[in-house]
């Protein structure tokens, strides 16, 4: 036992921290507060409700659980799990302080479904677990491409094709999910988005680098190409 601790204590590092965040969220959750402001948009009324999103919106948990298990049991390289883990307590960790010092809701939940079959009756659970408050930035967001983002810059998974474009649609659906479950607006979602990139830059520089430098080669090239003389 003393082995198996000293040869994964890099692990303890998210599981303490996921239990102090799990504290102090559900602090937020039940502390009082005078008034909330309200993060709907006139553009979440044009996405209309869909039950079915309630599939992928419910695999972001075992989405994060089984990727943080696989950097700290199977994934030989630490860096890449400490990449992870860090840029996810980052992002966690504003959601925090944003959520403690600007209280939020949404009211975009429905008052009636527009069918009845067990997905609604799930989403019906959910929205019996889950308050509409606090949602800025979306963490369902943030986490999924934070997610996405440590699979794809794995050098163990650089050849497994099937896993990267998995990884992707999971995200994107999830990302989707959110709005289309009522759960998070327009806005939660673009702060969650622009903090991920955020986080991408920071943690993964030289990646994010050499993508632009690519980027502006293969410009330059076009551009020289279609240059006339």
């Amino acid at each position: 036992m003393a082995q198996f601790i000293k040869k994964y204590k890099h692990g303890l590092i998210i599981l303490v921290y996921a239990i102090v965040y799990l504290m102090f969220f559900g602090y937020l959750e039940h502390r009082p507060v005078r008034g909330f402001h309200a993060i709907d948009t006139v553009f979440d009324d044009y996405i209309p409700f869909c039950e079915y999103f309630i599939v992928p919106y419910l695999l972001w948990f075992p989405y994060q659980v089984v990727t943080v298990l696989y950097f700290i049991f199977k994934n030989k390289n630490k860096k890449e799990y400490y990449q992870l883990v860090f840029n996810m307590m980052m992002g966690m960790t504003i959601f925090l302080i944003v959520s403690y010092v600007y209280p939020n809701v949404l009211h975009l939940r429905p008052l009636e479904f527009p069918r009845e079959n067990v997905f609604t009756d799930a989403v019906r659970w959910l929205y019996r677990t889950d308050t509409p408050t606090n949602v800025l930035p979306s963490i369902h967001v943030f986490n999924s491409l934070a997610i996405h983002m440590s699979l794809t810059n794995c050098e163990a998974l650089r050849d497994k094709k099937v896993i990267r474009y998995g990884s992707l649609v999971l995200t994107l659906l999830i990302i989707m999910s959110t709005m289309f479950l009522k759960q998070h607006s327009v806005i939660d979602v673009c702060c969650g988005a622009t903090l991920a990139l955020f986080g991408y830059l920071f943690f993964y520089p030289q990646k994010a680098g050499e993508e632009a430098r690519d980027v502006a080669v293969e410009r330059f090239g076009r551009n020289k190409r279609g240059k006339r003389y």
